[in-house]
C-alpha cells in the first residue's frame, strides 16, 4: 500500500523539496557505482500501454530508475530557495488512497503512476477498482480498465463506486477537477433496474448521460431474458430514468410495445402515482377499467390507495386501502370495497341490480410498547353476498366459509395484588347463509385475580381453609341482533340488549387419603338488565282468538342465583412390562402404560321460581277451557332467564390414556422408545337425583386413534341407555328393558386430517409451511390451500408469489434425486340416530396437493368427493410458471356453479409490475 497526500509530488509543475532532491541524488549516485550498467537500461513505458514486469524485477528499483530519467542540475537546485516561492494552489485537495498488488510505477517524466492486478484508488467519496489503474496528474484523470489474462478471458473489470452509487464497466476515465467520468458498457444496479449503456457520460453526481441502453429486472444483465433498449438515456441515479424512443425486447427479439418516451422512477422513497388499469371485457358489463387508481403517501408511517372500476353497462366499485406502521409501537391496514353491480343493461328482463360492501381492518400492537395495556383489531364486516357476488377477487376459501367475524379489543391491567384486568371489546359475527348479524357494542369485562384471605404470608397453602380462594367478574354487554338487510339502520338499534353479570366463585382444594383430590366451589351470580317483558292473554288478538300480549318495560332490573359443586378425582397408573426382564431389551414392545383418571362430581342447583310469574290463557281450539301459563319476566333478555327447575346432580367421568414402549431403531438410544396407543378415551355422564323421569343423561364419549405419524383418529358420540315410544320420543324406560341393546347410539362423528410431503421420504425434498399470514386464515378460513386458492384481481401483480417458492437455481443440480410434492387430506363422517332416523347427514373426503415438475414448473389441484350426496365438492386446478424474470399461473374452476379461470402473465418485480396481461372468465353470476 502506498499512502500520500499525492498533491505535494503531483502537482502541475511539481517541484520537489531541496532536502529530498538532494537526499535522493546521493542515493542514485550510490545506485550507479554498484548496479550493473543493463538495469538503468530499462524501457518505460509510453503513455499508452503499461509494462508488466518480470517475476525477478524489484518495483521499488523500478519506480527508483524513472525519477534519473530527467537531468539533474545540481547547481541549479542549490539556486533555488526553498521559501521564495509561492506555493500553488492544490488541485487534489483530499488523500489518494492507491494500490497495487503486482507493482505501482511512477512515471516522472509523464506525471503519471501505473497499478497493476487488483489495484484501486480512493479519492474523498469515489473508490475505482480494476485490474490496470492509471493516474495522469498532468490532466488530473484515473483511467481504470481490466486485464486480459493468458486464456484470453477479459477479468478484473473495474467497479466505480461513488457515495452508495456502483457502476461496472469495462473500462472507465474519471476527472478529478470536474467530477466527470466517461464510462464503457457501464453496468448498475439502482432500486431492481439493473442497466447497462454502451457509453455513459457522468456530468456531475446526479445525472448521467446514456447512449444505447438495456434496462432490465433479469438477474443477467448480460444475456436478459428481457430487456428495454433506448437509444438516447438520462440517468438519475437513485431517482429516475428518462428515455427517447424505447422498444422492449424479449429473447433479443424486437417486439411492437414501444414508447416515443419513457419515465422510469427509481426512488426508494414513496412517491404519489397513478396505477394502471386493467382493460377488458366482460359477458354480463360489457367492457372495463378496473383497478384504475392514485397512490398517496400520507407520511413517513401510512400510506393511501384510492383504486376504482368502471364498466360499460354502468357497474362501478372504489376501493381505498390504506396501510400503516410505526416501529416498536404498532402496525396495521385497513381496507374497504364497495361495488355496484349491474347484470345485463336497464330495460331488458335479465337486468338486476345489487350493491355490496365489504371492510377489514387489522391491527397489532407491539408487546414491547406498552406490556399493561394493548390494543388490536380484526375486522371483516360487510354484505352476507360480497365474496360471491365481487367482480374483483375471487375468494374461494372465503366464499366457503360461511362465517365473518370480528373483533377489537382495548386491555389494561393494573399491576398489584390482588391483580385487576379491565377489557373493552367490539364483536360481530355473521352468517353469510342466512345474512343473520350479531354485535356487541361494546362489551365490558372486568376481573379482580384471586384473593387467598386465609394463606399464610409465607410457605405453600395446605388444607381446606388455606386453599379458600375468591375472585370477582363483571361482564357488561350491548348487543344487537340484526339482518343483512337493516344493518345500521334504526331497526337495529331498537332491538338492542343490554346486560351485565357479577360473578362471584369461592373455591378451594384438598387432598383426601393422599392419593384423592378435592375441590369444593360456590359461585354467586347477579344479572342486571334494562328491560323486562310483561306477558299477558289479549282474547281481542288474532281476530278475536285470542293471543299473547307482551309488553316492554323499559328500566332497571334483576336476579340473582347461586349454585354448590364438588369434585374428587385421582390418577391410577398400571404398568404392564411384556416378557421377562432380562430380555426386554430385546423385544419390540417392551411394555404398555395405561393412564387412568375417574372423576366423581356433584353439583346442586335451587330453583328460582320467585322470578316467575303466571297468566291464564284459552287453550287453543277449545275456547271454554282455560290454562295456567308460567313466564318470567326476564325471557328474551341479554342472558335469559333464571331455571325454575332444581337440579341435584351426579357426574361420573372416566379418561383414559394408553401408551407402549417400544425398541428404538437407532441402536445408539438408550431408552426405548414411547409411543401413543390411544389418546385421552373418555366418557362422562352424570345422574339427576331430583328428575322425576329420565334421571339418567346419555353417556358421551371422544378419543383420539394415532394411525400413523402425523395422523390421528378422532371421533366421538354419544350414548342413550333410554328408548323411544313409537312417536320417537324419549321414554322413561331402558333401552334394554324395551328389547333393544344396552345403549342407543344416537350420534357419531369421526375426523381425520394428514398432511404430508416428499421431504418425510426423501431428504433434500422441498419444506412445506403453512402460510398463516394470509387473508383466508386471517378472516376464519384455512390456513391451507385445502378448499383452493384465492385470487385478487386488483392485489395479483403484488402478491403473485404468495403461494409460490421461487426456484433456487442449486435445485437444477439435484432434481435426478427429488421430486417435492405436498399433499393433504381431510376425512370426516356424521351419524344421526336421534329419532331412529339412522342417517349420515355428510361424509366426506377432502384433498390437496402439489407437485414441482421441475425447479421452475408447479402444478396443483384441490377438490373432494362428497359421499352422501354422489358427487366431487368445490375443484380447482393450479398451474404456475416461474419465467425468471416474470411469473406466469393459470387457476382453473371446471364445473360447478363456480367456473371459472384466470390467466395472469406478468414481470415479478414490483417496479414494472404494471407490465402485465391477465384474462378471466368469472363464474356466472345467474347461477
Amino acid at each position: 500500500m502506498r499512502r500520500q497526500k499525492l498533491s505535494h509530488i503531483f502537482k502541475n509543475n511539481t517541484a520537489l523539496p531541496l532536502f529530498t532532491k538532494r537526499l535522493l541524488l546521493v542515493i542514485g549516485l550510490l545506485l550507479v557505482i554498484f548496479t550493473p550498467t543493463d538495469a538503468l537500461a530499462q524501457d518505460l513505458p509510453d503513455s499508452t500501454s503499461v509494462v508488466i514486469p518480470r517475476a525477478s524485477r524489484d518495483t521499488a528499483r523500478v519506480a527508483m530508475d524513472s525519477l534519473f530519467t530527467q537531468p539533474v542540475n545540481i547547481a541549479q537546485r542549490d539556486s533555488i530557495s526553498g521559501d521564495s516561492l509561492v506555493p500553488d494552489q492544490e488541485v487534489i485537495a483530499d488523500v489518494v488512497d492507491y494500490f497495487g498488488k503486482d507493482y505501482v510505477f511512477i512515471n516522472r517524466r509523464e506525471n503519471k503512476v501505473y497499478l497493476y492486478n487488483e489495484a484501486f484508488v480512493t479519492y474523498q467519496d469515489m473508490k475505482i477498482e480494476a485490474g490496470i489503474i492509471v493516474l495522469d496528474y498532468n490532466k488530473n484523470e484515473v483511467t481504470a480498465k481490466g486485464i486480459v489474462d493468458t486464456a484470453g478471458t477479459y477479468t478484473q473489470m473495474p467497479v466505480f463506486t461513488q457515495g452508495q452509487s456502483e457502476v461496472e464497466p469495462d473500462s472507465i476515465i474519471f476527472n478529478f477537477d470536474t467530477q466527470k467520468a466517461l464510462i464503457y458498457n457501464s453496468r448498475t444496479v439502482q432500486n431492481g433496474f439493473r442497466v447497462r449503456g454502451e457509453v455513459a457520460k457522468k456530468v456531475n453526481d446526479s445525472v448521467v448521460y446514456m447512449s444505447n441502453v438495456r434496462f432490465t429486472t433479469s438477474e443477467n444483465v448480460d444475456d436478459p431474458e428481457y430487456y428495454f433498449y433506448a437509444r438516447k438515456v438520462k440517468f438519475v441515479p437513485k431517482k429516475k430514468i428518462v428515455t427517447g424512443l424505447t422498444n422492449m425486447y424479449i429473447a433479443d427479439v424486437p417486439t411492437p410495445i414501444g414508447l416515443p418516451f419513457a419515465f422510469f422512477p427509481l426512488t426508494e422513497d414513496r412517491k404519489s402515482g397513478f396505477i394502471l388499469p386493467l382493460i377488458g371485457e366482460d359477458n354480463d358489463r360489457g367492457f372495463f377499467f378496473q383497478n384504475f387508481g392514485y397512490y398517496i403517501p400520507i407520511a413517513d408511517y401510512a400510506d393511501l390507495t384510492v383504486m376504482g372500476d368502471y364498466f360499460t353497462n354502468g357497474s362501478y366499485g372504489v376501493r381505498v386501502e390504506s396501510a400503516y406502521r410505526v416501529r416498536y409501537k404498532f402496525n396495521g391496514n385497513l381496507s374497504f370495497r364497495f361495488e355496484n353491480n349491474l347484470t345485463s343493461e336497464r330495460g331488458f328482463p335479465d337486468f338486476a341490480q345489487q350493491t355490496i360492501y365489504n371492510l377489514r381492518w387489522n391491527h397489532s400492537q407491539d408487546t414491547k410498547a406498552n406490556p399493561n395495556s394493548r390494543f388490536s383489531a380484526s375486522v371483516n364486516l360487510g354484505s352476507s353476498q360480497f365474496y360471491r357476488q365481487s367482480v374483483n377477487q375471487n375468494n374461494t376459501a372465503n366464499f366457503l366459509n360461511n362465517n365473518l367475524s370480528s373483533s377489537v379489543s382495548y386491555t389494561k391491567v393494573f399491576q398489584g395484588n390482588p391483580q385487576i384486568n379491565l377489557a373493552l371489546t367490539a364483536t360481530h359475527t355473521q352468517n353469510s347463509q342466512t345474512e343473520q348479524i350479531s354485535m356487541t357494542l361494546p362489551t365490558f369485562t372486568g376481573n379482580v385475580s384471586r384473593v387467598f384471605p386465609f394463606a399464610p404470608k409465607s410457605g405453600s397453602k395446605k388444607g381446606i381453609l388455606q386453599n379458600i380462594n375468591l375472585q370477582y367478574d363483571v361482564q357488561a354487554i350491548n348487543q344487537y341482533n340484526t339482518t343483512d338487510s337493516l344493518f345500521f339502520r334504526p331497526e337495529m338499534f331498537r332491538d338492542a340488549r343490554l346486560g351485565a353479570r357479577h360473578t362471584i366463585p369461592i373455591t378451594t382444594n384438598f387432598k383426601v387419603l393422599n392419593y384423592l383430590s378435592a375441590s369444593v366451589s360456590a359461585n354467586y351470580q347477579e344479572t342486571w338488565v334494562f328491560k323486562t317483558f310483561e306477558q299477558s292473554f289479549d282474547p281481542e288478538l288474532n281476530e278475536g282468538a285470542g293471543g299473547v300480549a307482551i309488553d316492554t318495560i323499559r328500566g332497571f332490573d334483576s336476579y340473582r342465583t347461586y349454585n354448590f359443586s364438588a369434585s374428587v378425582g385421582t390418577t391410577i397408573y398400571g404398568n404392564f412390562p411384556m416378557g421377562l426382564k432380562k430380555d426386554s431389551t430385546t423385544r419390540k414392545i417392551q411394555a404398555i402404560r395405561h393412564v387412568l383418571r375417574p372423576t366423581i362430581s356433584y353439583s346442586n342447583t335451587p330453583s328460582f321460581d320467585q322470578f316467575y310469574d303466571e297468566y291464564t290463557a284459552q287453550v287453543a281450539g277449545t275456547p271454554d277451557m282455560e290454562e295456567v301459563v308460567q313466564y318470567s319476566r326476564f325471557e328474551n333478555t341479554l342472558y335469559g332467564a333464571p331455571s325454575n327447575f332444581a337440579s341435584s346432580n351426579i357426574g361420573l367421568s372416566i379418561s383414559n390414556t394408553i401408551e407402549a414402549k417400544v425398541r428404538d431403531k437407532d441402536t445408539t438410544a438408550t431408552e426405548p422408545k414411547k409411543i401413543m396407543l390411544l389418546n385421552n378415551l373418555s366418557f362422562s355422564t352424570n345422574y339427576n337425583l331430583l328428575a322425576d323421569s329420565l334421571n339418567l343423561a346419555p353417556i358421551s364419549f371422544r378419543g383420539s386413534l394415532p394411525v400413523l405419524p402425523k395422523l390421528d383418529l378422532n371421533f366421538g358420540g354419544s350414548l342413550d341407555p333410554y328408548a323411544l315410544n313409537n312417536n320417537n320420543q324419549r321414554i322413561d324406560m331402558l333401552n334394554i328393558n324395551n328389547g333393544g341393546s344396552l345403549f342407543r347410539l344416537t350420534d357419531f362423528n369421526m375426523s381425520m386430517n394428514y398432511a404430508f410431503n416428499s421431504k418425510d421420504f426423501f431428504t433434500g425434498g422441498a419444506t412445506d409451511e403453512d402460510r398463516l399470514d394470509n387473508e383466508t386464515f386471517r378472516n376464519g378460513g384455512r390456513p391451507d390451500d385445502l378448499f383452493g386458492n384465492s385470487n385478487d384481481f386488483g392485489n395479483n401483480a403484488r402478491n403473485r408469489n404468495q403461494n409460490e417458492d421461487k426456484a433456487d437455481p442449486t435445485e437444477f443440480q439435484r432434481y435426478r434425486y427429488s421430486f417435492p410434492w405436498d399433499l393433504r387430506l381431510a376425512y370426516t363422517i356424521t351419524y344421526s340416530n336421534r329419532q331412529r332416523e339412522n342417517t349420515i347427514s355428510s361424509h366426506s373426503l377432502m384433498f390437496s396437493g402439489n407437485v414441482e415438475l421441475s425447479p421452475r414448473w408447479s402444478v396443483g389441484a384441490s377438490s373432494g368427493y362428497d359421499f352422501t350426496n354422489k358427487g366431487f365438492t368445490f375443484t380447482q386446478f393450479r398451474f404456475n410458471r416461474d419465467l425468471e424474470s416474470w411469473n406466469m399461473n393459470f387457476t382453473w374452476v371446471p364445473f360447478s356453479n363456480r367456473s371459472s379461470w384466470y390467466f395472469y402473465i406478468g414481470i415479478s418485480a414490483d417496479v414494472l409490475s404494471d407490465i402485465k396481461y391477465d384474462k378471466q372468465r368469472r363464474p356466472d353470476q345467474r347461477l
